[in-house]
């Protein structure tokens, strides 16, 4: 099978966040290029288009029940591609993962009681703690030598201080690390001494780069463990407008505060196409993730090169999963307003500023290249030739 991520797909009038919605984010032109929001400008799968298609055949879109097939498919793919052997009692749907974030905050915990957010990280990680009336705790990342590690000591106070709930990004958006077994083994430890629950969203679990594994923190999950795991097709296989996700909850108890949760807030998600699409994803959709794993591969590696090359005052922070650049920009000699200027006005390329991811994100960008190569080499161009002009002014 062939496929191609070499095609521009034009976006722009479909109502796309990134495209249509990049004007009243940056106060920018039309020939802006957008690099923010984190979904591709890939086709998807063929068989998820397929599935879409066949099931619009059908004239009546009413209420949906989730079919045993569609739970197959992810009990399937979790196993062949992860080695996590699930139990069907475990899943728990839902509209998306901001949603499951927000839900299991207010499940597990209490307002005021303790929440711990590992900065810099994807911003719904700090509101879902703070917009229910939870006290936010800041366990930031270390950045030594370009590679990022978990504090593990700060982590232990943290939790020894009484904290309820560790939200936990895996693999790590926006710096791009897969956490090693060694490190998960680690936050297990810690966590079992002071009764924290895990919430780790792994939705960015398929996209790792050859040479690295991601680890399934419930894998390595004892009796009394309190892990709930964050799991969707939608970075995977680029389609998260169709919004659909599950929980993966082991505790009974959990499980039980969730459904409670989703009940209060008349949450859910069983919308037919979105069904149809995340069956398919999960039942037909490898061979189309081997070769986009290979393609934003050599993105990746293109970036780098190119960096290395023309631009050295931008250091690529390698990221061993997502197709998530985290761009270090302090040595341009910019502050955070100024580099947001510089790349918007002067580069015309709209990447997500470090500052949106909370601590630690100061003189970062983060940079999405899930786009057709030329469309990066393209940023990239506009980004030097920009710098080669602020120089000679």
């Amino acid at each position: 099978m062939t496929f191609d991520f070499d095609s521009e797909i034009l976006r722009t009038g479909t109502a796309s966040v990134k495209y249509d919605g990049a004007a009243a984010f940056f106060g920018s032109s039309a020939e802006l290029i957008p690099m923010w929001v984190a979904d591709m400008d890939f086709a998807a799968p063929e068989a998820i288009t397929r599935a879409l298609m066949q099931r619009a055949t059908h004239p009546v879109y009413g209420y949906t029940l989730y079919p045993d097939s569609m739970y197959e498919a992810l009990l399937s793919w979790m196993k062949k591609r992860h080695g996590w052997s699930i139990e069907r009692s475990w899943l728990m749907m839902c509209p998306g993962v901001v949603t499951a974030l927000h839900a299991t905050v207010l499940a597990v915990t209490q307002p005021g009681e303790s929440v711990i957010v590992q900065s810099p990280v994807y911003a719904p990680f700090y509101s879902c703690v703070t917009a229910t009336g939870r006290r936010l705790v800041l366990n930031p990342l270390k950045l030594e030598k370009g590679h990022y590690t978990i504090d593990l000591d700060h982590l232990e106070q943290c939790a020894a201080k009484g904290a309820r709930l560790l939200i936990l990004c895996s693999p790590h958006n926006p710096v791009g690390r897969v956490w090693t077994r060694d490190e998960l083994e680690t936050m297990l430890e810690i966590a079992r001494r002071h009764d924290l629950v895990i919430l780790s969203d792994e939705i960015h679990a398929d996209l790792v780069y050859p040479g690295i594994k991601h680890t399934a923190l419930a894998t390595l999950a004892v009796e009394g463990d309190s892990i709930i795991t964050a799991v969707a097709p939608s970075k995977t296989f680029n389609i998260p407008g169709l919004g659909l996700s599950a929980l993966v909850v082991q505790n009974r108890a959990h499980r039980s505060a969730l459904r409670k949760v989703f009940e209060q807030l008349h949450v859910q998600a069983n919308n037919p196409f979105s069904i149809a699409a995340f069956e398919a994803a999960y039942r037909e959709g490898e061979p189309w993730l081997e070769n986009l794993l290979a393609y934003i591969l050599e993105t990746r590696d293109f970036v780098r090169d190119y960096l290395v090359s023309h631009l050295p005052n931008i250091r690529l922070i390698e990221p061993e999963g997502t197709y998530l650049l985290w761009l270090d920009c302090r040595s341009l000699a910019m502050n955070d307003e100024e580099l947001k200027q510089f790349f918007v006005h002067d580069a015309n390329v709209g990447l997500s500023p470090g500052t949106v991811f909370g601590m630690g994100g100061s003189g970062f960008m983060r940079m999405n290249i899930g786009s057709p190569r030329r469309i990066v080499a393209t940023a990239l161009e506009r980004i030097r030739f920009a710098l080669d002009a602020r120089d000679n002014v």
